[in-house]
């Protein structure tokens, strides 16, 4: 009888899912994570920043009775959240310190009236005890806790009452409890669950890749010139630049402004009101970038920052891929760069020193990771995710690493050259004030310490600063020298010195890019990652402008952000397969039911009306849709399922990756469509999705789990080396009884 239950209550889900949020299928894990909540058990779910967490609690609200309580850390993600919800149909509220006496009371008889599905409070109001008496005379049905990741940490700092929230599980012992972040290492997770008392908590981790998210690490020099070049290439995407200091973005910004940007700074010593107005500019796309500290991003909910870019070097992992997942959070193409300059390392083993010493260590071995990825001469993302227990054995070909691969030289000329400078100067320089000395800079420090009278002055003035930069890092971290942390960050000469001084061994550096070769780089792989015509992509792409600017226009006159209204991801998969009938409309991931009232005939008129202004947009071949009105009549995507159409394409010899931006769809929505065709026995070749070996292996593993094993306790099984994607295709496989 249970399972008949558990059938139901799947199926009202996967209904909710396409009724609200107007998806065909759940990402795993949600649907394990799900059945978890209905099942009433406690669980942290683990989750990269655009994964789809908040799915996992919205849809237990909508489908069971009573209401949800959401712990959220910021009034403004309260709020965009809450305006997404009420967009999507679902009845949402928030209460906080922002509302007065009469909003909180609207809210509370509505709640009295079980007209709301979810609540979203601050942990410092659900805490309060005079919020506990009122909580107690609701039906709540699930306690969700977000940003759970500030419970351990740097978040005792930033929210302290998040320490406090074990008490939720003591006041409301049959309510089940998800903890959900984008961030947590294996102490962190244990953390969590400890604090909030969850017990016998089943723990989903998704893979941390954010395959749609490029990584590209860039030398320092320069900055400015690369940025304004940057942003001008892409005049109509918005990001999101980060810097150390409160004075580094107001600086960063006045610039960008004076070039005819459109940017804000933004950090903590901007008085509220200021900040709250960037922000919401910045939501509205009235703003295309904010120069800001760390500060800034938590309560952002915008899903189509295109790029973010690191001015300063993160002082470590985590906070890094915190960052980077502002971008991308439609699952479209993104781009992250990092900026690396050994300045910003000194400054931050400076900040160590004069804080918490108890926290130093851990501080410089955070940062040591740090360091170890930004200087990668491997894969990237293989840094990125090993670093987070998860195993990456592929080259991703995303990052800079992959697409350009170190070219070494013969580095021993120069490492004799640094040296004997080193040597002559007394081991009292630090790495900049080598460089300088080097390249013969007459900078007034050398010319009055008199560094110029060395016979290794000017020896290097033909090699360029970025190089004598790399170089002479690259020479730390093969133990030449040894910096100095606790005298001003002077060089150290160690050992080997006198070995490679003597020519009795050889050094192997790599040569970094300059900035015009990066440039002509990225032009390469912007013209050739796709076969997709480039007709049919400009042709695309004026559409999806013309329905952004629709979008915008639309969202002003409502009074809300733009993506609520559809996100990006929704957009480019208009612009790909222009609808021109309720069905097909209607079948547009992201396109729920009040979407298609609200919004559907008014988005398919435009789309007419750009046809009728743009008559070249038809012998592209974009239109898929029969329309009596429109020249082309071919089959209609009405007629042909989305899981066809991606099937049909992998005939023609296309890669999942390929599929995927040709259809503006995830790569594991690919590989849900495919593995349907697979098991319903059309002909697929596995072997050019999944491997022998990772076949036998992952196998192996099944064998070894009992029969009902969730695809998340398999994908644990096997320590996180495997995509869920790859265990579907094996369960897949095993299904259809092939040995």
């Amino acid at each position: 009888m249970r399972f008949k239950i558990q059938n139901m209550e799947l199926e009202h889900a996967h209904n909710a899912l396409k009724k609200y949020f107007g998806y065909d299928a759940f990402r795993p894990p949600q649907e394990e994570i799900i059945q978890t909540v209905l099942n009433k058990r406690d669980s942290l779910v683990l989750m990269p920043t655009g994964g789809g967490k908040s799915i996992c609690y919205q849809i237990p609200a909508v489908i069971l009775p009573g209401v949800t309580i959401v712990v959220s850390p910021l009034i403004s993600l309260m709020k965009d959240q809450v305006e997404a919800l009420l967009g999507n149909g679902i009845p949402a509220a928030y209460i906080n310190s922002s509302q007065n006496f009469e909003e909180m009371q609207r809210i509370e008889n509505m709640l009295f009236e079980n007209k709301l599905k979810l609540l979203y409070v601050s942990p410092e109001k659900i805490v309060s005890s005079s919020f506990l008496p009122f909580l107690k005379n609701l039906p709540i049905n699930l306690i969700a806790v977000d940003e759970a990741h500030c419970i351990s940490s740097w978040g005792h700092d930033f929210r302290p009452e998040y320490t406090r929230m074990g008490f939720l599980k003591e006041q409301f012992p049959d309510v089940p409890i998800i903890a959900l972040t984008a961030t947590a290492d294996k102490l962190t997770r244990k953390d969590i669950v400890n604090q909030l008392q969850l017990e016998n908590a089943e723990v989903f981790l998704s893979s941390f890749d954010r395959p749609n998210i490029s990584l590209e690490v860039r030398s320092g020099q320069k900055r400015i010139e690369q940025i304004l070049e940057f942003i001008k290439s892409r005049p109509k995407q918005v990001g999101i630049i980060y810097c150390l200091s409160r004075k580094s973005t107001e600086e960063l910004a006045s610039k960008l402004k004076a070039k005819g940007i459109k940017a804000a700074a933004y950090h903590a010593q901007v008085d509220p009101p200021s900040r709250a107005k960037v922000q919401e500019d910045f939501t509205n796309d009235k703003i295309q970038v904010v120069c800001a500290t760390v500060a800034f991003g938590m309560g952002i909910d915008k899903s189509n920052v295109r790029w973010v870019i690191h001015y300063n070097l993160p002082k470590n992992i985590e906070s890094y891929y915190q960052e980077i997942g502002r971008a991308g959070r439609d699952g479209l193409a993104s781009e992250t760069i990092l900026f690396f300059s050994y300045q910003d390392v000194n400054i931050y083993r400076d900040m160590f020193r004069e804080g918490d010493s108890a926290n130093q260590e851990l501080q410089n071995a955070k940062l040591d990771s740090m360091l170890q990825f930004a200087d990668a001469q491997i894969c990237r993302r293989r840094i990125l995710l090993n670093y987070f227990s998860e195993v990456y054995n592929e080259d991703c070909g995303n990052c800079d690493i992959c697409k350009s691969p170190p070219k070494y030289i013969d580095g021993s000329k120069y490492a004799q050259m640094a040296i004997s400078a080193v040597t002559r100067l007394e081991q009292q320089v630090t790495m900049g004030l080598l460089v300088d000395v080097l390249r013969g800079s007459a900078r007034h420090e050398i010319i009055e310490k008199g560094f110029d009278k060395i016979k290794t002055y000017g020896v290097g003035r033909d090699v360029p600063v970025f190089e004598w930069q790399s170089f002479v890092w690259q020479m730390v971290q093969n133990g030449i020298f040894e910096i100095a942390y606790d005298d001003y960050h002077k060089l150290r000469l160690l050992p080997i010195c006198k070995e490679i001084l003597q020519g009795n061994k050889q050094l192997q550096l790599f040569k970094p890019l300059s900035i015009r070769e990066r440039d002509e780089l990225n032009k390469k792989y912007t013209v050739t990652k796709t076969k997709v015509d480039t007709s049919r992509i400009r042709a695309r792409n004026a559409l999806f402008d013309d329905l952004r600017e629709f979008r915008r226009q639309l969202a002003v006159e409502k009074g809300i952000p733009p993506y609520i209204i559809f996100s990006d991801a929704t957009l480019a998969e208009i612009a790909g397969r222009v609808p021109m009938t309720e069905t097909s409309f209607r079948s547009i991931s992201g396109v729920g039911e009040l979407k298609w009232q609200q919004l559907g005939e008014i988005f398919i008129k435009r789309i007419k009306n750009f046809i009728d202004e743009n008559p070249d947009f038809m012998k592209s071949g974009n239109v898929e849709t029969t329309n009596p009105k429109l020249p082309v009549k071919t089959k209609s995507e009405s007629k042909i399922p989305t899981s066809k159409q991606t099937y049909d394409l992998y005939k023609t010899g296309l890669s999942v990756e390929e599929i995927s931006e040709q259809r503006f769809l995830s790569p594991s929505t690919i590989h849900s469509h495919l593995i349907k065709h697979y098991t319903q026995g059309d002909p697929i070749e596995i072997y050019q999705v999944i491997t022998d070996e990772e076949i036998s292996t992952i196998s192996a593993a099944i064998e070894k789990l009992p029969d009902n094993a969730k695809t998340s306790e398999i994908f644990q099984y096997l320590e996180e080396a495997y995509s869920y994607d790859k265990i579907r295709w094996v369960l897949a496989f095993k299904q259809k009884g092939v040995k």
